[in-house]
């Protein structure tokens, strides 16, 4: 019987970054797998105050330069 492989609390994403495995993590993964979201108010699907707390710790966009 093989291991289990051990979870980690962890993810490196796209542009390299090793950061934690939040709220969009979850949402992009069970897109990849094909599944639906939750619908809004079902036990166990995402909150507006859980958005709001995961848009504070996202990346910010930048800035591009105006061409002169």
């Amino acid at each position: 019987m093989p291991a289990k492989k051990k979870s980690s609390k962890y993810h490196t994403t796209k542009d390299g970054r090793r950061v934690k495995k939040g709220l969009y993590y979850n949402i992009n993964k069970k897109r990849k797998e094909g599944r639906k979201m939750r619908k809004k108010g079902a036990k166990g699907a995402p909150t507006s105050a859980a958005f709001k707390r995961s848009a504070k710790t996202a990346k910010k966009k930048k800035k591009k330069k105006k061409k002169k």
